[in-house]
């Protein structure tokens, strides 16, 4: 063999190993940028509860309409148009902080209902929306106070009524650990 074949042998491996190896690196991102979207081995988030709930998604319903808080009578207009969250001040969050933008009509949330929400997060510093079931037009089922959620809802959500807007400033240790959190969340539903 000579020096040229080998020389062109070894770039031809070297090449299809960087191949292989960037193959590699991008699956471990995409696998790593779903297991941080979903909060890992955390509990689920938003997201991934509306993604396995069987129940079927709510659209908010406009004033006098029949809606699925039809029971407790209609949701108020608010709950119609998506909110603007704007940022936390001060921090960080040492207990989990609930503020009502909306008062509800309907029935009182207990734990272990399935309930129907809208929601928009973004970091309570501040920043982007990190996750908004109105930018994916459908409202998420999930039963609440149970544990399939993380702990900042399960404990701020049981004891608000139906119709409702809330504000959630979840601490890091209620959350998913790593940053305090700025929820608004519309209650539309509770079963």
């Amino acid at each position: 063999m000579s020096d040229r074949t080998a020389v062109v042998d070894k770039r031809r491996s070297q090449a299809i190993a960087g191949g292989v190896a960037g193959a590699l690196v991008f699956a471990v991102l995409v696998v790593v940028f779903f297991v941080v979207r979903s909060g890992g081995d955390e509990q689920p988030s938003a997201t991934s509860a509306a993604t396995t709930s069987s129940a079927a998604p709510v659209e908010p319903a406009p004033v006098g309409s029949s809606a699925p808080a039809a029971a407790s009578g209609s949701l108020p207009a608010e709950l119609s148009k998506e909110p603007d969250v704007q940022p936390g001040t001060g921090g960080p969050l040492t207990k989990l902080v609930v503020t009502e933008l909306v008062k509800g009509a309907g029935p009182v949330v207990k734990s272990g209902q399935t309930v129907t929400f809208n929601y928009k997060l973004i970091p309570y510093k501040g920043g982007s929306v990190m996750d908004s079931s109105w930018s994916r037009h459908q409202p998420f089922t999930s039963p609440i106070g149970v544990g399939s959620l993380i702990q900042g809802w399960d404990q701020g959500i049981p004891g608000q009524k139906v119709g409702s807007r809330i504000q959630l400033d979840v601490p890091a240790a209620l959350a998913y650990k790593d940053q305090d959190l700025r929820f608004v969340v519309d209650i539309l539903a509770a079963q």
